[in-house]
């Protein structure tokens, strides 16, 4: 062996061998954080530390000089001061596969469904390398999402990310339901994050149902749960997205919902002394809100795609919120659910003058895109003039426009609205939105 080779092999068996790992000792609880000291670990590393009740994984979200902030994956019990704290050399990451299909896993991919563990031997890791924008492929052909007023009014392209706006029970999970058996994807990634216990069981046996789940893998980290775990489901979704997309396959991504993403994060945030910005969101939950959006959308030649719906939770209904205009500016569209259609029975509860797709040009004709304007400038002309038509101030023949819409207006009802249960496609969409655009000009030609 010559020198500079002995020299080499001496380098690499002192600096590249695995090192002894320094255990160290908790000394503070606040809240949800651990504080410790004694050992070092990088950045989103896991550790294990002991509890009077076994070994718990915590993942490291901070540190100041010598010291660890870790937050617990699980419930935090039987932890005793100067409790040993050990950090864990790598992950396993989380299990990824065809196997994947029709099961239920939790944030850090253990299932939850009693089906026995998922049997694969193909494992992803969280941060998946970022793709030049420039080597994404375009977004040029719709996606059929099984929605009626969506495929025709808001039309969608592979590729998109949408933004589902709405406050709470307006219909969010139960049109996500519907996209979930229409599409026309061949995988489903369904996020449920920070959902309350009963909806994830509902969601998934009487929303989803067998025939949607066949297809589809569900994330579920539920209200209760932790922090770091609802976090964690977020970047779990988009990682077993990424993994199909990667495959060459066309995946649509439900995320439920983006907010909880934000709130999680900001839990996390104010717990290491982080200072809140914009209502009480400090700056790191704008900054990783852009992160995780960007994972989704068209992979580069020869990979598939990623269409993702993310649902923003519009606190009282204010589509001003921070996160919903942070969201709206990441995002290539969005769906506005109206409180007001709920309440009167119109489901799905779609705004269609207050939702756009960007990409729609992109992706449709010249004559569909004509037709939605036409009827969406309806829509939009009697929703202005709607207190002055409902208490009779109105007299017809004062405007043919507002005559027309007044025509159209039960019709376009019927067009919006949608059973649950039932899905139709893009081709149908498209035919009947003719149908009702002939209706409109035949309504104006009749006066």
């Amino acid at each position: 062996m010559t020198p500079l080779a002995s020299r080499l092999s001496h380098y690499q068996a002192v600096n590249l061998a695995p090192k002894p790992v320094a255990a160290g000792k908790l000394t503070r609880v606040v809240g949800l954080t651990l504080e410790a000291i004694g050992c070092t670990a990088p950045l989103g590393s896991l550790c294990q530390v002991e509890t009077m009740e076994g070994l718990i994984e915590a993942e490291v979200v901070g540190f100041s000089g010598d010291k660890l902030f870790l937050m617990p994956s699980e419930r935090l019990s039987g932890v005793l001061p100067g409790a040993r704290v050990i950090p864990m050399n790598e992950t396993q990451g989380i299990p990824v596969g065809m196997e994947l299909l029709g099961r239920v896993i939790d944030g850090v991919g253990n299932p939850l469904d009693g089906l026995g563990d998922i049997m694969s031997h193909e494992r992803a890791k969280y941060g998946a390398a970022r793709i030049n924008p420039l080597a994404r492929d375009p977004i040029r052909h719709p996606m059929d999402v099984g929605v009626r007023a969506i495929n025709s009014m808001i039309t969608v392209g592979k590729g998109q990310r949408m933004g589902l706006f709405a406050g709470s029970g307006v219909g969010k999970s139960v049109l996500l339901g519907m996209m979930t058996r229409g599409s026309s994807a061949d995988v489903v990634v369904v996020g449920l994050i920070g959902e309350r216990g009963r909806e994830v069981k509902e969601f998934i046996d009487d929303i989803l149902g067998e025939e949607g789940r066949a297809r589809a893998v569900v994330i579920a980290a539920p209200a209760d749960a932790s922090p770091l775990m609802r976090l964690k489901g977020c970047e779990t979704a988009l990682t077993v997205a990424e993994y199909f997309r990667d495959q060459g396959l066309s995946v649509l991504l439900l995320m439920d919902s983006l907010t909880r993403f934000a709130q999680a994060q900001r839990e996390i945030a104010l717990a290491i002394g982080e200072p809140p910005a914009t209502k009480g969101y400090p700056p790191s939950v704008f900054a990783k809100l852009p992160a995780l959006v960007e994972r989704a959308g068209n992979g580069s030649g020869g990979q598939g795609s990623i269409t993702a719906f993310f649902t923003v939770l519009t606190e009282g209904d204010d589509l001003q919120d921070p996160i919903a205009d942070a969201a709206r500016a990441i995002l290539d569209g969005h769906i506005v659910l109206a409180r007001e259609l709920a309440d009167a029975g119109h489901f799905p509860a779609i705004d269609v003058a207050k939702s756009i797709s960007r990409v729609m040009p992109m992706v449709t004709s010249d004559e569909h895109q004509m037709l939605a304007r036409a009827i969406k400038q309806a829509y939009s002309l009697y929703q202005e003039n709607k207190d002055l038509i409902t208490i009779g101030a109105y007299s017809r023949g004062s405007d043919p426009r507002i005559d027309q819409a007044i025509n159209i207006k039960p019709r376009l009802d019927h067009f919006l609205q949608q059973p649950m249960k039932e899905s139709v496609n893009y081709e149908n969409s498209l035919s009947q939105l003719a149908g009702l655009a002939q209706e409109f000009v035949n309504s104006g030609q009749q006066r």
